[in-house]
């Protein structure tokens, strides 16, 4: 689990690709003491696992494999040697939840549409596939490439986020242009809530599609909720 506060950024060092599969070597910029094999650093917001790790203590490095799902479902395929990742450990019992809940585990990739200046700020629009429209509200929480953002605007497959100038600095986001494609978590907690009132609306919920209360298609209503004890 993790909370979307990217510790620093991680250089490429190596990519080995085997088929549909692939092995990382990371070297972190920044002090990442103790890495222990093992443990989950999420890369731009995916969930790896360190298999091995060296170097000195200025220029340790770690090794993770992406395996042919992780691959497909995000953009670890687009890594380079050269490259640089946000790299954030698992959050620890104790620590500061300063961003959301992230499990690390990407929906989907989205688009960057448009950039634009917002005084000190950028905004930022970027595309996603429809299917995964109601999983994203104003004021929500979103993570892209790892990052905790919260959305200032949304439609049905695009969202807008304000990004300050500290976290364009600590991140990779100040290299986004249009075209870059980004890996994007939804909201965990809306997940599930999905999930559950599929169970009243013919399982259409946790595809995005909702059904009214008696079975057909249409929107969830004030009506059926009361009809169901919400």
């Amino acid at each position: 689990m993790f909370t979307g506060i990217i510790q620093g950024q991680g250089g490429i060092v190596a990519v080995e690709s085997a088929g549909k599969e692939t092995r990382l070597r990371i070297r972190p910029l920044f002090m990442l003491s103790d890495i222990v094999v093992g443990e989950s650093i999420a890369a731009n917001g995916v969930c790896l696992t360190v298999e091995t790790h060296g170097g000195s203590r200025d220029a340790a490095w770690y090794t993770c494999y992406a395996s042919a799902e992780t691959i497909r479902l995000t953009t670890l395929a687009d890594l380079k040697t050269g490259d640089r990742v946000n790299l954030e450990r698992a959050l620890a019992m104790g620590d500061r939840l300063g961003g959301h809940m992230v499990a690390g585990h990407v929906d989907c990739v989205a688009t960057v549409a448009e950039v634009r200046e917002e005084g000190e700020s950028r905004r930022y629009r970027l595309k996603f596939p429809q299917e995964f429209g109601p999983q994203v509200i104003p004021k929500g929480s979103v993570a892209l490439d790892g990052v905790s953002l919260t959305v200032n605007h949304c439609g049905p497959d695009f969202l807008e986020v304000n990004v300050i100038p500290e976290t364009q600095r600590v991140t990779t986001i100040a290299g986004w242009k249009p075209g870059v494609r980004v890996n994007m978590e939804t909201d965990l907690i809306g997940k599930y809530v999905q999930r559950m009132l599929s169970a009243w609306q013919g399982g259409a919920a946790a595809t995005g599609h909702a059904a009214s209360g008696s079975g057909g298609g249409g929107a969830l209503t004030v009506e059926f909720l009361k009809e169901h004890g919400f």
